[in-house]
């Protein structure tokens, strides 16, 4: 599991250390991993024109260390200071190593690369002057750009960026991982992350994110043994599609089967059926009653997937209704979600777990039924804060999709969760429809709400992976690559 910490934790951790170390023992842990992964990123050390773009803070003082290391393996090291402070002892050393502190920017025009340690963990907002115009003319050249712990501009709780920011081919960072550098859109600045231990292990808390790696999944799926019947392995009720939409439900219906589900009760508009079964024979069908529209009619299940393609009228609010009013486990995406913000406290007066998934345009909706008003772009700016609005306001588990998906839960439940497998090719209509499938199968094969979204977001970005391998791919192709998936993680 990969995990990311708060800025006061980092900070607490890093008094906490400091404390027992000799002083600088703490910067020089961290320069020294900063010049190994500045080194490996160049052709050659001997001869490289390097650039060190230094504020006043410790991650200033890092690059100028790190930067005495390179020249002593004769690189030519060039420091530009933004502003008038600079870590003395980091440019004591740097000019005894040979390096110079420069005052021109088109050095960075020449350079082979250019490190980035122009502001901290605690910087907030969009760069100003200087800072700006030293980050500008970085990413505009051609050199390769390190970061020293995250790329200045960015926030390190949050991964907003709200104006100019470095964008880092390479970002080094120290002790743990920043949630910032997991979150969009401050993750797309990032680069590759490279992790260096300094110590701070020992000294820290929980974490406030955290992303599974493929063991992770392994050990939280549910497995079938000798004794398994297809009950055994999970019934999933799906009420999915209609006859204007019947796409969304072939596609849910291919996700949860692919996805795990021991059998999957499909129960939708007459039209709907004929084509689940045209397309998957396997499930088992129930027409919906429009006079009374009440799925669990169609037999005992496990856990419930309500929503995608299944309209948004009175008889799609009455078949949400009765779905929630049950026990099960019950995941709420697309037109249930458009449902739900019309009765919000069918969700938020329940006590059975419950998953809603929406995208940032649904997640509005929802914070507005329950009084909060933002705007899309707001929410996709600030993920990580509005998935946990809405899972405070709705009382249950979060999924909130887009470039990072993050999952969170209401309260002290633990840490919010991202999702780092993916392709930009995922952007295509009916992925989600699969995703509320798979996640449905995990949470009929007895997986709770959070560990079922972050085993099936894993899995849905991963299977967009094997099925595009850099070319498009349609949200029928997911389905086919699922079973390459779950191989995948073992």
């Amino acid at each position: 599991m990969r995990e990311a910490h708060s800025v006061p934790a980092v900070r607490a951790a890093e008094a906490a250390l400091m404390a027992r170390l000799p002083d600088g023992a703490l910067m020089a842990r961290a320069a020294a991993g900063l010049a190994v992964v500045c080194a490996r990123a160049l052709p050659r050390v001997y001869g490289a024109r390097v650039v060190l773009l230094v504020g006043g803070g410790d991650n200033g003082g890092d690059a100028l260390y790190a930067g005495a290391r390179l020249a002593g393996r004769g690189a030519r090291v060039v420091a530009l200071a933004a502003g008038s402070r600079i870590h003395q002892g980091g440019l004591a050393a740097l000019r005894r190593a040979g390096g110079v502190l420069g005052t021109d920017p088109a050095e960075i025009d020449r350079a082979d690369l250019v490190v980035d340690g122009l502001l901290g963990i605690g910087g907030r907002g969009g760069l100003r002057e200087p800072h700006r115009e030293l980050a500008e003319r970085a990413n505009a050249a051609a050199a390769a750009v390190v970061a020293v712990d995250l790329p200045s501009g960015v926030d390190a709780g949050t991964g907003a960026v709200e104006g100019a920011a470095v964008r880092a081919d390479i970002t080094v960072t120290f002790g743990t991982h920043k949630p910032g550098l997991l979150i969009d859109p401050g993750a797309a600045f990032a680069g590759v992350v490279e992790f260096v231990d300094i110590g701070l292990g020992p000294e820290l808390g929980p974490p406030e994110v955290v992303a599974a790696q493929a063991s992770d999944i392994a050990a939280l799926l549910p497995r079938p043994s000798a004794e398994s019947d297809k009950y055994r392995r999970g019934v999933l009720g799906l009420v999915a599609g209609s006859t204007r939409y019947p796409g969304a439900a072939v596609l849910a219906v291919g996700g949860a089967l692919r996805g795990g589900a021991g059998m999957v009760r499909f129960v939708s508009a007459a039209g709907a059926v004929d084509h689940v079964l045209s397309r998957w024979p396997e499930a088992v069908t129930t027409v919906l009653d429009p006079e009374a529209p009440d799925p669990r009619a169609a037999g005992r299940v496990q856990a419930w997937a309500v929503g995608p393609g299944a309209g948004t009228g009175e008889q799609a609010v009455r078949t949400l209704a009765a779905v929630l009013s049950g026990s099960e486990p019950v995941l709420v995406d697309a037109d249930g979600l458009s449902c739900l913000a019309a009765r919000p406290e069918l969700v938020r007066d329940r006590e059975a777990p419950t998953l809603l998934t929406p995208h940032a345009g649904e997640l509005t909706r929802l914070l507005a039924a329950a009084g909060t008003e933002t705007e899309p772009a707001r929410v996709a700016a600030h993920r990580l804060d509005h998935a946990r609005r809405a899972a405070d306001a709705y009382g249950c588990t979060v999924l909130l999709k887009g470039s990072t998906t993050v999952i969170a839960g209401p309260g002290e439940s633990g840490p919010a969760a991202v999702n780092t497998t993916g392709t930009p090719w995922l952007a295509t209509a009916g992925s989600g429809d699969v995703l509320s499938g798979l996640i449905g199968a995990q949470l009929a094969g007895g997986l709770g709400p959070h560990d079922a979204a972050v085993a099936g977001a894993y899995l849905h970005g991963l299977a967009a992976r094997i099925a595009a391998e850099g070319a498009p791919i349609s949200a029928a192709d997911l389905i086919t690559a699922l079973p390459g998936a779950f191989r995948a993680v073992g």
